[in-house]
């Protein structure tokens, strides 16, 4: 009888990634909250990381959420009655002296603008869509639908502020809009200018078709109250969804900007929301002078705005009502929030996944410089051209 033999099994091996990523997370994680519970104490600090995230789910995640509903019935409302295919016909002469594109490129402008970034790939991967765009110009439109993503909700949030005076920003997030669309301009053909030498000239290979082609209705042909309510309801459903989809960012990294831009109170740390350790503010406060000559931030917490707005334009939002609760937000601000929050609309978060859909995923650094400085341009003009709409009116 022949015996048998057992295997041993080859004993596990470590790769350098399986050993450095640990050690260099936990390493960050150690000097952060080390740093933060040195300075207000364990209890305190994971009192007041429960709280703020309590606050901001109750305070800000319901209120964008109120928006993003009413936003998303408006919009629905509009495309069903053609609405936003009257107004894309009407931007299409614009696009390519503007932006170096086809016409049909209003459609992801008005996409986007009406939802988020991501509404930018199915349109890209749409035959119909795509025919005759070049392989830059049909890339470009990852800069370009993001200088859009959800204006309409970044508009609307900021020009309905309180500001606990008479003060109204509406005058403002019509000037962050300008700014913002600066920003796309320059986003977007510098996008194409870093792309042009590096992929393919010809023309996509998609069957031409017009311009564009929306069906008559989601809905059929049913009478134009019933259309009209179905569309409210559907529209408000997605933006239940995306209100949903905000509130990862908003509770995960709103907290911790919040935590690292805010200072103790006067009476000393409690554990309660929104208490910090105010150190964003001070490393800022070494560049102070770019920003107040760039932005005219005149607080160095206010960094924390752009900054939040690179991953997620809804946590980003949710920092405003605090800097207005302590005085520190001017009109001009609020123009340049608008602006920088709309243009860039977090970016770094969804750049990647956007350009490895299109597999393009090797230009990925090309599209952030890009859409990074486009994003600054956007703020700048937001505040010049308030400074100009001040002087003359």
């Amino acid at each position: 009888m022949n015996e048998t033999t057992s295997v041993q099994p080859k004993p596990k091996t470590w790769n350098n990634r399986q050993i450095i990523e640990p050690l260099t997370l936990l390493s960050i994680f150690a000097l952060l909250f080390g740093y933060i519970a040195g300075e207000m104490g364990v209890t305190n600090m994971f009192n007041t990381l429960f709280n703020t995230a309590h606050q901001l789910l109750l305070n800000t995640v319901l209120l964008l959420m109120g928006i993003t509903v009413l936003a998303g019935a408006l919009s629905k409302l509009l495309t069903e009655f053609h609405v936003i295919t009257l107004i894309e016909r009407l931007l299409m002469p614009l696009m390519r002296p503007v932006f170096n594109l086809p016409g049909r490129a209003a459609m992801a402008a008005m996409m986007t603008f009406f939802s988020d970034n991501p509404a930018i790939i199915s349109l890209a991967k749409d035959r119909r869509f795509s025919a005759n765009f070049k392989p830059h110009e049909l890339l470009s439109l990852t800069n370009f639908g993001t200088a859009f993503g959800m204006g309409l909700i970044v508009i609307t949030f900021m020009a309905t502020l309180e500001s606990g005076s008479d003060q109204n920003y509406f005058r403002a997030a019509l000037i962050g809009l300008a700014g913002a669309l600066t920003g796309a301009v320059i986003s977007t053909r510098l996008m194409q200018k870093f792309t042009r030498d590096q992929i393919d000239h010809n023309p996509v290979d998609y069957l031409a078709v017009s311009a564009s082609e929306h069906p008559s209705s989601d809905y059929g042909h049913k009478g134009a109250g019933l259309r009209s309510l179905n569309a409210l309801l559907d529209g408000g459903k997605n933006g239940v969804e995306m209100g949903i989809a905000i509130i990862p960012g908003v509770l995960i990294i709103s907290t911790i900007v919040m935590i690292l831009t805010f200072g103790p109170p006067e009476s000393g740390y409690s554990g309660g929301a929104f208490e910090g350790v105010a150190l964003l503010p001070h490393l800022a406060s070494y560049l102070e002078w770019p920003f107040r000559i760039l932005f005219g931030f005149e607080h160095p917490e206010l960094i924390a705005f752009p900054i939040t707005s690179l991953g997620a334009v809804g946590a980003a939002m949710s920092l405003v009502p605090n800097f207005i609760a302590q005085g520190l937000v001017s009109e001009s601000d609020i123009a340049v929030f608008t602006a920088m929050g709309m243009c860039w609309s977090g970016f770094l978060s969804t750049h990647t996944a956007m350009l490895d859909t299109l597999g393009y995923r090797k230009l990925t650094s090309k599209a952030i410089l890009a859409h990074s400085i486009g994003g600054l341009c956007a703020g700048i003009t937001a505040r010049y051209l308030y400074l100009l709409t001040v002087y003359f009116f």
